[in-house]
C-alpha cells in the first residue's frame, strides 16, 4: 500500500490504523493533528480510522492562539 505523509511517499506492508502508524513513526507527542486527503481527523478516531492505498496524510503540530 502507497501513502504519502507530509509529502514523502511511504509505503505499508499492512493496513493501519492512523494510532498504529504514529506509533510507528515516532509521532505520538501531545498536541498532534492529522488531516487525511484534506479532512482532519478527530484524535477520537486515531484508533478506528484506517489508513488505505493513495491516502494524503498531513500531520502537523497543532498550535492555539490568542
Amino acid at each position: 500500500m502507497k501513502i504519502t505523509v507530509n509529502d514523502q511517499p511511504m509505503k505499508l506492508m499492512a493496513p493501519l490504523a492512523i494510532q498504529q502508524l504514529l506509533e510507528q513513526l515516532d509521532r505520538t507527542q501531545p498536541g498532534m493533528a492529522l488531516a487525511i486527503n484534506q479532512i482532519i481527523i478527530p484524535r477520537s478516531e486515531w484508533n478506528t480510522h484506517q489508513i488505505n492505498d493513495g491516502d494524503n496524510i498531513l500531520l502537523f503540530q497543532a498550535i492555539a492562539g490568542g
